[in-house]
């Protein structure tokens, strides 16, 4: 270890003990933290991002993160982590210390504002935050642009690099082209797979109980891990052994079942991490496209296959005798995969998931590219998800207040789920070829897939990029034909188109 990376050690680590904290106060806030709690919470937030900013643009940690870009002989971790953390002062110095912290506190109190608007279907009282939080996020992306650089693709290089409007304008592109005339043929053959028996009375512990099973069953270990409810189900982590989980319950069960399988796929990830980077600015997972890419790949390459099913499927029915019992397994896995235009993103098939992204990304660019004014989002939201879709909200909490993610900031996010989506895809076309995926599922021995993911993605964090995952696992670049592909032939299965009939 070099003098200079030994100086910067004991900086880094303080800078992740702030993190930490915050993302611990974080999580309370929006799991057990009672209402009256998030204006004080929210200055507590504050004072940590405040303290995380002033180490990360104090002169000394840039001057050592300088030098020890200079090293010759850093190892791999360390180059890494010096890597990162020069990223991060690019990122923080140019923005103003008490903007930075006003918005960190706006933020924290911002998501209470949401939750509380969502459940009052009331777009008009978080309005006002919302326009805030974009005039900040504009603000910060123009502090941050490189010469000729457009702001929204500032932001979409905060999740996944390389991933510009120029490149996601083509990828959401070819999937429009090749999966809105498909979704159509489907919907034309009216093909009647009844999923009634999902809806009805699922008591709330009866649900908890099934989704402490099916997280351990895909691998989350609930000696690092923690299960808890939120308005917007979501995964963080103070290290790797220490992941937290969210799901919500309600009427359909399918929906907190699969929530919770997805956030498991997150966690796993960040389970599976390598001991010598957690805690470090390389213990995370690649970028929120490749995180997106486990946890869609958990909740729908292995969940939602019918192989997945075969070993557990009595288990869900021990778990809900009245409601299940006479619901035969093949009736399950078709009613858990029935494709159907819906206006929850986070409950939608697979085959119309990508749609409700694409409305997502097109309504980012107008508010960030165009001036789009936050009161038109209702009615614009409406207007797509009525042309896309055909059918319209009717009301803002299931329109365009479904999603905590703006009230979080997390503009140029959205993209990350289509992107993990065909990532994922583009994976598990390579798998099938080095295992008997099925049998595997058939067995119930997901531990070798799990394993299979660890080896050659979730153990390395951010030491390598999602192409560089992506090329030495699959020998390819990212591609989305795959995913395309993988569609067609699922639900073209499903649904009885021939293979003739697939274009």
């Amino acid at each position: 270890m070099s003098k200079s990376y030994e100086a910067l050690k004991p900086l880094l680590e303080k800078a992740m003990a702030y993190q930490t904290a915050k993302i611990l106060f974080e999580w309370d806030n929006e799991t057990l933290a009672p209402e009256a709690a998030g204006p004080y919470t929210s200055k507590v937030v504050g004072t940590l991002s405040d303290s995380y900013f002033h180490i990360i643009t104090d002169p000394e940690f840039q001057s050592l993160v300088n030098e020890c870009k200079k090293e010759k002989g850093l190892a791999e971790v360390e180059a890494a982590i010096v890597r990162e953390a020069a990223e991060e002062i690019e990122e923080l110095e140019k923005v103003p210390a008490e903007e930075y912290r006003a918005f960190s506190e706006l933020v924290s109190e911002s998501t209470r504002s949401w939750a509380k608007a969502k459940k009052d279907q009331d777009f008009e009282s978080f309005a006002p935050i919302l326009k805030k939080i974009i005039d900040y996020q504009k603000k910060f992306a123009k502090y941050r642009a490189k010469d000729g650089q457009k702001l929204y693709d500032v932001m979409l290089d905060t999740y996944e690099k390389g991933f510009d409007m120029e490149t996601l304008d083509r990828f959401f592109g070819e999937l429009k082209e090749e999966l809105v005339p498909f979704l159509k043929e489907l919907m034309d053959r009216k093909k009647d797979i009844d999923d009634s028996f999902l809806t009805g009375d699922y008591p709330e512990e009866k649900q908890e109980q099934a989704a402490r099973f099916f997280a351990e069953y895909v691998g989350f270990d609930f000696d690092k891990g923690v299960l808890a409810v939120s308005a917007h189900p979501f995964t963080t982590n103070l290290h790797n052994h220490d992941v937290r989980i969210t799901t919500h319950y309600s009427d359909r069960v399918d929906s907190s079942l699969f929530s919770v399988i997805h956030e498991a796929g997150h966690g796993i990830y960040e389970l599976g991490i390598r001991d010598d980077l957690t805690q470090t600015l390389v213990g995370q997972g690649a970028s929120m496209g490749m995180h997106e890419s486990q946890s869609r790949f958990f909740e729908n390459i292995i969940g939602r296959n019918p192989a997945f099913w075969e070993p557990v499927y009595t288990k869900l029915q021990e778990i809900f005798p009245e409601q299940l019992k006479s619901v035969m397994l093949e009736q399950f896995v078709k009613a858990v995969n029935k494709v159907e235009p819906g206006l929850i993103r986070t409950e939608a098939d697979e085959l119309t998931y990508s749609l409700h992204v694409l409305i997502r990304y097109e309504i980012e660019k107008q508010l960030i590219e165009e001036d789009l004014s936050v009161d038109e989002l209702p009615k614009l939201w409406a207007d797509k998800y009525e042309e896309y879709l055909g059918i319209r909200p009717e009301n803002v909490s299931e329109g365009v207040l479904q999603d905590i993610h703006w009230s979080q900031g997390s503009f140029g996010y959205f993209p990350s789920y289509a992107l993990g989506s065909a990532f994922g895809a583009q994976m598990y076309a390579f798998m099938k070829k080095h295992m008997d995926f099925d049998g595997l599922l058939k067995k119930g021995d997901i531990s070798a897939i799990r394993e299979y993911l660890r080896e050659h993605i979730h153990q390395y964090g951010k030491l390598k990029t999602s192409r560089e995952i992506l090329k030495e696992m699959t020998g390819e670049d990212f591609t989305p034909k795959y995913y395309i592909q993988y569609l067609k032939d699922k639900y073209g299965a499903l649904y009885g188109l021939t293979g003739s009939e697939r274009r």
